[in-house]
């Protein structure tokens, strides 16, 4: 019977453990109310990993409940106050943490040093460096060991570049300076000897300590090794790191990045791919800078045998940050044009169920369409898709397209349309990708055939449907079928705001402006609403063909029936205001005997004087309050703002660039060209020589009319 008895509670004991363990506190406690309930109890062991179990899963109430039992039955220990130290700690209430420990001090129980570094960390994470010195001193006196906390210290403070604050503090206070770990000691030496690049110093005594049998711990040697690495000395870096067995040195995360990221700025790629290898077989994976960094390397390189050794390795060892170094090399390769390689590098991933993330795919489709090579870019667009990952309507256009670049166009275009139909729920939406790549391809008669089996198929064509058909013949320049479909599509349906507009624009972009025209009129007199796409682009289009009381007409009308113009109408009417006269006057004869007061009137004022036809004072802050009373001011209306300042002065032109980079706007390729344009013709050559300089830099090349005067 007694042996029976011992077994239940031996039994009981290893659930509760096992539920704590698995993170599953709430069975745990289950489990342990019934052993209560039964007359039984835990050993000391068992209460302390359910409770450290319950403050990890900050099931703070039942863990007062849990310290209690432990403290009625005598088990308190030293690991009784590091869990309720890291309670407290977990909920921030860091004076809780510390009143607990002098509590502790004060009763004569021990107080370990890890209940203190546990403090130290919380406080330092929370950047209170100071109170934490502080904490540390106090303890030290009441000589709890202190070497954990001391090193916990010194390590964020070297990790969050506070070595020189954390020199002048030790100065300042004289802290530190007995009752203190000898490693402590030679660690603040090491680091003022850095602060002072006194180099040699350091590395003589790094080996006192070795004579004095202290070894340097992970701080001291990973901030000698950061210095190193900072300073531009990776030779002497690599030095050290191939000597850290001899010291004993055990490198962090950051040190490992910062040693391959300056390996590899430094053109040693070889001895940065061994470091890396080593740090992965230690079980530190440097951050995705790195890991891009160096595959960056490999990759100008051409090694990808080692790029591939390295991703394979690490993804059999099954270790937990390989997806983003896969994902991260498959991009380097296909960025360096080496897609069969990422190809087959993707393919040692999946055969070990290692899915890869949508950019992934999006780099490897790309490459392959960028070889013509659509095949197998519709096998990895499905295989995308089977992922779960949904491809962009660009994607899809991307391989459709280049599909219809290969010889058995229609065989490829069909096959991958039947994948889709067969993999997925046919739907209009799947249709759609097929009947707007194949317009975009330039392959109406396909994107026509596909709108045919989808009707056929019994599938409703939705709104972007007809859109799509429509912008396959409109980009095309199939104008009479697109008539033709634009009427089929008023049997079927209510044609409506967005089919007006697709036709509107699709007829202005193929330069049929009296089509466009009509239907706007027709859009008027259905009573839809034009968008203002629509006006945009007509008067564009009636100001490229110097129609321009129409387009005043158009702006007129704008003002009527919303009272505004966008940005992109009043650059247009400006930059035509620059070209010629002919756009005042036609305002001027539009506008004749009304009312002169309005913003539009402003409208007519600017015309006037950016057409010449109007004096007016060229100051730069007065002509902007003027533009943004018409319309809002964009980086194209400085641009052609500066061409008008820059037909009269040079130093105008120079004012109006500084006055651009004020307002955070980015100078493109056209603030340049202009600027250039202007000293060019000025004769001031050396000048324009400098902004051209300037203007490659920026990735920037100059307009062929520019040009032609250099």
């Amino acid at each position: 019977m007694k042996h029976r008895c011992s077994y239940r509670v031996r039994f009981h004991d290893t659930l509760v453990l096992g539920y704590a363990l698995a993170g599953k506190s709430a069975m745990a406690l289950q489990m342990f109310g019934r052993m209560r309930f039964q007359g039984l109890d835990l050993d000391t062991f068992a209460y302390h990993v359910l409770l450290n179990a319950l403050v990890d899963e900050s099931c703070f109430d039942a863990v007062d409940m849990i310290a209690k039992q432990i403290s009625l039955r005598g088990f308190d220990n030293g690991i009784t106050h590091c869990i309720l130290v890291k309670c407290w700690c977990k909920q921030n209430k860091l004076e809780e943490a510390e009143a607990y420990l002098r509590g502790l001090a004060e009763s004569r129980k021990p107080v370990g040093g890890h209940a203190v570094s546990i403090i130290v960390s919380a406080l330092c994470k929370g950047n209170r460096f100071q109170h934490a010195a502080t904490l540390l001193e106090e303890f030290t006196e009441l000589n709890v060991p202190m070497e954990q906390a001391y090193g916990i210290w010194l390590q964020n403070v070297v990790q969050r570049g506070k070595l020189n604050w954390y020199l002048n503090f030790i100065n300042r206070k004289k802290l530190f300076s007995r009752n203190v770990p000898r490693l402590f000691q030679y660690n603040v030496l090491v680091l003022r000897l850095l602060r002072e690049y006194r180099l040699n110093d350091v590395f003589d005594l790094l080996i006192e300590m070795e004579n004095d049998g202290i070894s340097p711990d992970k701080v001291t040697m990973n901030a000698v090794l950061c210095f190193f690495c900072k300073a531009g000395m990776v030779d002497v870096a690599i030095e050290l790191y191939n000597s850290r067995s001899e010291f004993g040195l055990s490198l962090n995360r950051m040190t490992y990045s910062d040693l391959i990221n300056n390996l590899c700025w430094n053109g040693v790629i070889d001895e940065a791919y061994c470091v890396l290898r080593n740090s992965v077989r230690e079980g530190y994976f440097p951050s995705k800078k790195t890991f891009s960094i160096l595959a960056g390397a490999l990759c100008r390189e051409e090694k990808f045998d080692r790029i591939k050794e390295l991703v394979v390795s690490s993804l059999e060892q099954k270790f937990r940050p390989c997806y983003d170094v896969c994902d991260s090399f498959i991009v380097a390769l296909c960025k360096a044009n080496r897609v069969e390689d990422a190809y087959l590098l993707h393919g040692e991933i999946s055969r070990i169920n290692k899915d890869m993330s949508s950019k992934t795919y999006f780099h490897l489709i790309h490459g392959f369409c960028k070889s013509n090579r659509g095949d197998i870019a519709a096998a990895l667009l499905l295989e995308m898709q089977e992922k779960g990952h949904k491809p962009t309507r660009k994607l899809f256009r991307y391989v459709i397209c280049c599909l219809c670049d290969m010889q058995s166009l229609e065989n490829q275009f069909f096959k991958l349309l039947e994948m889709q139909l067969s993999h997925f729920e046919p739907s209009s939406h799947i249709f759609n990708f097929f009947i707007a790549g194949a317009g975009h391809a330039k392959k109406p008669e396909l994107a026509r055939e596909v709108f045919e089996i989808m009707l056929r198929s019994g599938i409703k064509p939705s709104l972007r449907s007809d859109i799509f058909m429509l912008h396959s013949y409109l980009k095309n320049d199939r104008i009479s079928d697109a008539l033709n479909f634009f009427n089929d599509v008023r049997q079927r349906r209510q044609i409506g705001r967005k089919l007006y507009s697709s036709i509107v624009v699709g007829l202005c972009k193929a330069d049929k402006v009296d089509y466009a025209l009509n239907f706007m009129r027709e859009m008027r007199n259905n009573n839809v609403f034009p968008s203002m796409e629509c006006y945009e682009h007509l008067i564009q289009l009636f100001c490229w063909k110097e129609s321009y009381s129409l387009a005043v007409s158009l702006v007129n009308e704008l003002e009527q029936t919303r009272g505004y113009i966008t940005s992109f109408i009043g650059n247009v009417l400006l930059l035509h205001s620059l070209k010629t006269k002919k756009l005042y006057k036609a305002w001027v004869q539009f506008r004749e005997g009304q009312d002169e007061t309005s913003d539009i009137s402003l409208l007519g004022q600017l015309i006037g004087i950016f057409s010449g036809c109007m004096e007016a004072n060229q100051d730069i802050k007065s002509l902007e309050e003027i533009i943004a009373k018409c319309f809002p001011v964009d980086v194209y209306t400085y641009n052609t703002l500066l061409r008008k300042l820059s037909e009269s002065k040079v130093d105008l032109a120079f004012e109006l660039y500084d006055w651009i980079c004020e307002k955070g706007y980015e100078p493109n390729r056209w603030t340049y060209d202009i600027i250039i344009h202007c000293l060019l013709r000025k004769g001031r050559r050396a000048e324009a020589q400098r902004w051209l300089e300037e203007m490659f830099e920026k990735g920037f090349d100059l307009t062929e009319r520019t040009k032609l005067l250099i």
